[in-house]
């Protein structure tokens, strides 16, 4: 089965496609999104075909990619048709389209988002994050966009200081940026400050979402999430490996919540601002959601010492939850908790 034809993801669908949203604001338009077939872009795009066919607000949909055989399988349903042009290209080179016309949205999603990926690819990390924002924003630019988005993320925040039980926007923790480790957060760090010189110097319109430990049945199977980890070995009837003592306490948000959360942040949020996506109730300590995840299946927790690859892309924060209240006060609500989540990602992605 393919998964846009499982009827639980379709629900997900359904209901990020209901939300109260200026959805008028899309009609006619046009948007552009790296990462397309990654965890968050792949489900925006299903989102945005969806009200293609039930509300007929008529968005094409530029898709950005590396493997064109992957977005073939993945997109299929529409691959083929006037809404969906899947472009491939690598972030990092510059991106001049002379067929393409004015882009009303371009939201930048493309992001090394796994620690083996930062320990094995520290400078794509970097790159695709400072270098490939840079590349989106000038096509942006020069195609009269009215808005983008980067996705940022909860790493910006570095380690809590011991100051904060959750990290609202303002918040910045330390960060040793002497580490090969520090390149996806530092990256990001430098994205969002791009951001801002391009509002200021070219006059753009630009918001940045940042997203947190997001998982869903849109999972890549390569990701090296601890989360991603565990969901992988319930799929397989496995016993749950946990490779730390599991004090971690973090922000989680399911696959549907993280894309309302862009969408309310893409479509009403405040040029020039960052909003968090993340909700109390998918708040977690690792162990805990170890457990949860094991207790799904009928299975246990069992301790593993990480290799030197994984510890090296490990993040180093012992606590990182983020406050949503901004976000909160544009009307956004997640719709899952973590037990919600979890269940359905585990019972979509097994059939």
């Amino acid at each position: 089965m393919n998964l846009i034809d499982n009827l639980l993801y379709q629900e997900d669908i359904r209901r990020v496609a209901a939300l109260s949203l200026p959805w008028e604001k899309l009609k006619n338009s046009s948007v552009l999104v790296s990462g397309a077939t990654g965890l968050i872009g792949s489900f925006l795009i299903d989102v945005i075909m969806y009200l293609n066919q039930t509300q007929e607000i008529k968005c094409r949909v530029y898709a950005l990619g590396r493997s064109e055989e992957k977005a073939k399988a993945r997109f299929g349903y529409c691959y083929d048709t006037e809404w969906f042009l899947f472009i491939p290209y690598d972030i990092n080179l510059p991106f001049v389209r002379d067929d393409i016309g004015t882009i009303d949205y371009v939201l930048h999603l493309a992001s090394n988002t796994h620690p083996v990926a930062y320990a094995t690819d520290p400078i794509g990390t970097i790159t695709t994050n400072i270098i490939g924002t840079q590349n989106m924003l000038d096509f942006a630019y020069a195609h009269h966009a009215k808005r983008c988005a980067f996705a940022s993320s909860n790493e910006v925040y570095g380690e809590n200081r011991g100051d904060a039980e959750k990290f609202d926007e303002r918040y910045c923790g330390y960060i040793d940026c002497n580490t090969m480790r520090a390149g996806y957060p530092e990256s990001k760090r430098c994205g969002e400050a791009l951001c801002q010189a391009y509002i200021k110097q070219r006059g753009m319109d630009i918001v940045i979402p940042r997203l947190t430990r997001s998982y869903g049945p849109t999972m890549l199977m390569s990701d090296t999430k601890a989360i991603s980890q565990f969901i992988r070995k319930a799929i397989a009837g496995e016993d749950i490996v946990l490779k730390s003592e599991g004090t971690q306490y973090y922000s989680y948000t399911y696959m549907a919540d993280a894309v309302s959360g862009l969408l309310y942040v893409l479509l009403l949020g405040e040029n020039g601002e960052a909003y968090n996506i993340a909700d109390d109730a998918s708040d977690v300590m690792l162990k805990d959601l170890a457990g949860t995840i094991a207790g799904t299946v009928g299975r246990k927790v069992v301790f593993e010492i990480p290799d030197a690859v994984e510890s090296a892309g490990y993040s180093k924060a012992t606590k990182a939850r983020l406050e949503s209240k901004k976000l909160q006060a544009l009307g956004w609500k997640a719709q899952y908790n973590i037990k919600e989540g979890i269940s359905r990602t585990i019972e979509i992605l097994r059939s």
